[in-house]
Order: structure tokens, then C-alpha cells, then sequence
């Protein structure tokens, strides 16, 4: 099958490397140098599997900025382009979704669209009357920054918005081209889809929040985390896994994802999902605080990125911590190798390591690694387990 993927982030390159081992796979980016990169397979992002697969696979896979090259003669449409949560209106921007279905429609393309982006509960239905076409559906994506072509060939689930021949087609699709046996898959209606998306990632927030405010607790009370969340975890309904305290979720989908499902919750009585977009407020707020009590003159940021082994800050915690500081006067400094400006949110950058240790009164870190180690005593981390 010829496929053609919108959008080459986490989501879009990681299904182009995936399906484009047994399809013809065209992907579609707006930025040349992604472009660019892709068709030398050089990987513009930061996974594994994705950079060991450019390297060693022979993929049926080119990239275009030509949207009618992509389309044109495609059996399938993956729309994966970015949807950022937009706080003055309090709901997911779609814009970019949107603008792919359009153009689509102006081809009189007839292939079957399959959105990835994360969307609210109800667009696909909303698409379909407002722009009076059936040939589109919902297949929410569960991928890990830096893991995302692994979780794609061994997926927890498949999941498609739709009860048809044509879902079946797409599911078997992935199917074929994971590494996984005896995948469980579902396909059920576009709208429950939508909303296993939405409260598959606020339950991860959930979880995280409540390890965090487990972690407050003790920090105030002086008690220590560590025995109490490797007692607590013991317990086989709970389970020793994504437990480990940190600065609050961030990242690609969990802070615009709870927020989205709060808004979709406008009209129906609700105290939790509420509570767990306020908890990551108050657990950065804590963070702020307790940086304060150490009464430093320059706290440094070391790395902007939350979690190992990755290239992105997009809307991370400590970006929030940043700003708590930046209220009280106190200096601040920015380790952060991938960034190459000068300056990040008016705070200088200073990625020369043993400086910025030197100079650091407090190294603000989220997860310690070897780097830092020498100097623990200047370093302020909620991270137990050396692990995200």
C-alpha cells in the first residue's frame, strides 16, 4: 500500500518507520530541514530504534513538503500533525488537523484518513457533518518520547474509532509491522476512542500526582519517601512501576491532555480530573519553595529535559519552576546541551558543565545522572530511583 504520513514528530516519523518496512511510505513536513534529514535518514528526533532502523533497514520511505505528492494515490492518510492545548479557549487547537482534512477534500482524494493527533472527544463526528465526509477515523497512538517506534513494535494495544472493514484493514496494517505476537486489539466507535485516549493519560497524571504528593508529604514531615513507596508498592493492585517522585508531569501530551478532558467535563459533576490539573500547579509551586528554603543566590537548571535519554522540553515542569523562581529574585542559570542560544526565558545559558557547577548554589535537577553526582550536596532532586 502507498501511505502517507502528516506530520514527522514522535507520532509521524515513528509510524513511517514502522509501516514503510512493508508499504510505500511518503511523509509530509512543512520544515525543509526535517525534510532533508528524513531523506538522508538522518533521524530529526531522539529515539533509539528509530535512529537504528534508518541505519540498518532498507525502508520504502521519502519525505516531501509537497502535500499532493504525498496524497496523491495514497490508500491511507495518517494525520499526526501537532495539537496544543489552547488555554483561552480551553480546548485542543485543531487548526493543523483541520487544514490536512481540507486538503484532502480539495483533491477528491479517496483515501481513508486515520487521525493520530490527539484530539477532543466528538471531532471525528464534528468533521464528518461539517465537512460532509465519511472517509475518516480515529486511532489513538500510546508512545513514550524516545521509545516511540519500540512502542510501535510491541504496542500495549491497538485501538481503532471505528467498527468496519476498512478499520480492520489499518489495524492489520500495524499489526504486521510490530514485532509483538498476540496483540490485543479494539475497535469500538471514533468517540470512545477519542475519550480511551484522553483518560488513558489522565490516569498516568493521576498516578504521578499522587506519587508526588505521597513525596511532599514526606519531604515536610521529614520521613523518607523511598520506605514508604516501596511499601505502598508492594502491593500487587498498585505495582512497582512509574512511581518515582519527580517536578510534576510535562512533556508532549499529559499537561494538554488532562486539560482537554477537564474541558470536555464542563458539564458533567467531576472533582478528580479537576484535582489532578491542580496538583501538578501545587507540586511546582512546592518545588519552588523548597529550592528557596536552601536561601541560594544562583540556582542552576540542570537540563530543561524531564526524562533520560531525551531531546525534548516541550511545556516541562521545570519550565514552570523557572518562573516561581524568577518571582523571587534570584538568579538563575541553565545547563541545557542541546539548546545553542545564549539565553532561555531571560535566564543565561551556560553549558559549560564544570562552570555551571561551580558557580551553581543549588543545581535544581529532576532526574540525577553521572554528571552531577560529584557535586550532591549542592543538588536539590525529588529522584529516588535513578529512572524515569
Amino acid at each position: 500500500m502507498k501511505i502517507a504520513i502528516a506530520g514527522t514528530g514522535y507520532v509521524g516519523l515513528s509510524m513511517a518507520t514502522l509501516l514503510s518496512g512493508k508499504n510505500e511510505v511518503v511523509a509530509l513536513d512543512i520544515i525543509p530541514e526535517k525534510v532533508n534529514m528524513i531523506n538522508n535518514r538522518i533521524s530529526p528526533i531522539k529515539d533509539e530504534y528509530i535512529e537504528k532502523y534508518f541505519l540498518e533497514k532498507n525502508l520504502n520511505l521519502r519525505a516531501t513538503l509537497d502535500y499532493k505528492d504525498a496524497f496523491n494515490g495514497a490508500d491511507f492518510i495518517i494525520i499526526s500533525t501537532p495539537t496544543n492545548y489552547d488555554d483561552e479557549k480551553n480546548f485542543f487547537d485543531t487548526s493543523s488537523v483541520e487544514d490536512i482534512i481540507m486538503k484532502v477534500k480539495n483533491m477528491d482524494c479517496k483515501a481513508i484518513m486515520v487521525i493520530k493527533s490527539t484530539i477532543p472527544v466528538g471531532f471525528v463526528e464534528d468533521m464528518k457533518k461539517k465537512y460532509n465526509i465519511d472517509n475518516i477515523m480515529f486511532s489513538p497512538e500510546f508512545l513514550r518520547e524516545g521509545h516511540a517506534l519500540y512502542d510501535n513494535l510491541y504496542p500495549s494495544r491497538i485501538i481503532v474509532g471505528e467498527k468496519s472493514d476498512r478499520a480492520k484493514v489499518f489495524a492489520n496494517l500495524l499489526k504486521e509491522s510490530a514485532l509483538k505476537e498476540n496483540i490485543e486489539v479494539r475497535f469500538m466507535n471514533s468517540t470512545e476512542a477519542e475519550a480511551v485516549k484522553l483518560f488513558a493519560n489522565t490516569y498516568l497524571a493521576l498516578r504521578v500526582s499522587y506519587f508526588n504528593e505521597l513525596d511532599t508529604y514526606a519531604e515536610l514531615k521529614g520521613l523518607n519517601t523511598k520506605d514508604i513507596i516501596d511499601g505502598v508498592c508492594l502491593d500487587p493492585r498498585i505495582g512497582n512501576h512509574y512511581n518515582n517522585p519527580s517536578f510534576g508531569y510535562g512533556g508532549y501530551c499529559l499537561p494538554k491532555d488532562t486539560k482537554q478532558l477537564l474541558a470536555n467535563y464542563n458539564d458533567i459533576p467531576q472533582n478528580l480530573i479537576w484535582a489532578i490539573v491542580e496538583s501538578n500547579n501545587t507540586r511546582k509551586q512546592h518545588i519552588a519553595d523548597m529550592i528557596m528554603k536552601r536561601n541560594p543566590k544562583t540556582v542552576g537548571i540542570y537540563r530543561l529535559t524531564m526524562k533520560t535519554n531525551s531531546d525534548n522540553f516541550r511545556a516541562s515542569a521545570i519550565q514552570s519552576i523557572i518562573e516561581y523562581l524568577k518571582e523571587k529574585n534570584v538568579e538563575i542559570i541553565i545547563y541545557e546541551p542541546s539548546l545553542k542560544e545564549n539565553t532561555f526565558a531571560d535566564c543565561k545559558v551556560i553549558n559549560n558543565l564544570d562552570r555551571f557547577k561551580k558557580v551553581s548554589d543549588v543545581v535544581v535537577a529532576n532526574r540525577i545522572d553521572d554528571n552531577i553526582k560529584n557535586i550532591s550536596d549542592k543538588v536539590y532532586t525529588r529522584d529516588l530511583y535513578s529512572r524515569d
